[in-house]
């Protein structure tokens, strides 16, 4: 699948100035309006390192109604969290009605990092693609919007990003020794991505591939994507209704 997607796509910087506010509005107005509408929507943001992922969730939440969206970075589980079914500490998480919840990483950690890092059984990472099914079907028959996206860069330009960082003493400390083990696993990675891709696309949680080798592309189609994925959330909001 992933060798398919065009990373060269780009526009200009002058085109992405003129777009973006008007994007940035009309998902501003979008928001209020499901608000008002009860709908809620997850939004969830997956990708390499050094994709781009949170300087765009910076870039779409800037101009959102904060109180009515929540952003959620996440991290290894905590103590606590082990020793409750996998998927607690993300139901914790589901937005209320109205609500609109980012996820900066999410439940996929476990079929990406837990895999390849090997930080969790292999019956256990097979077994959380049903129930990772499972639960956004569950979220789905309940009115949720879903938008899913990866963020996809070829292994050269991860490479590029992580040395630029390190040569800036303002970014340094963003680039870890991790970072560099995962870059150099990158192929065990893109096996799992595309086994992900693949055994968690569904129609009521449809993945969008986001080409983000330019920044300003990029940044564009993730507003589109979400754009799309709420209109069409709140029409079927109306007709369940109607």
């Amino acid at each position: 699948m992933l060798e398919k997607v065009d990373l060269t796509r780009a526009i200009p910087k002058d085109e992405y100035k003129t777009r973006l506010p008007a994007l940035q509005a009309s998902l501003y107005d979008l928001q209020l309006r499901t608000s008002e509408a009860g709908l809620p929507s997850v939004i969830v943001f997956e990708g390499w390192e050094a994709a781009g992922k949170g300087t765009c969730i910076n870039v779409l939440t800037s101009r959102l109604e904060p109180r009515a969206f929540r952003l959620h970075v996440i991290q290894e589980p905590r103590t606590h969290e082990l020793h409750m079914p996998w998927l607690y500490r993300f139901w914790q998480r589901v937005p209320n009605y109205g609500q609109m919840a980012i996820f900066d990483r999410s439940w996929y950690r476990r079929v990406l990092e837990e895999r390849v890092e090997k930080l969790t059984p292999k019956s256990d990472w097979q077994k959380a693609y049903r129930d990772i099914a499972d639960f956004e079907r569950t979220l789905a028959d309940d009115g949720y919007a879903i938008v899913k996206l990866f963020f996809h860069i070829a292994k050269k330009e991860q490479r590029q990003r992580f040395k630029k960082l390190e040569s800036h003493p303002l970014t340094r400390w963003q680039i870890q020794q991790a970072d560099w083990k995962r870059h150099k696993e990158y192929g065990k990675y893109l096996v799992a991505v595309e086994e992900m891709l693949e055994r968690t696309e569904s129609e009521w949680g449809p993945w969008t591939i986001v080409e983000a080798t330019d920044r300003y592309w990029t940044r564009i189609a993730v507003f589109e994507a979400i754009i799309r994925a709420l209109k069409a959330g709140a029409e079927k909001r109306a007709a369940r209704k109607a």
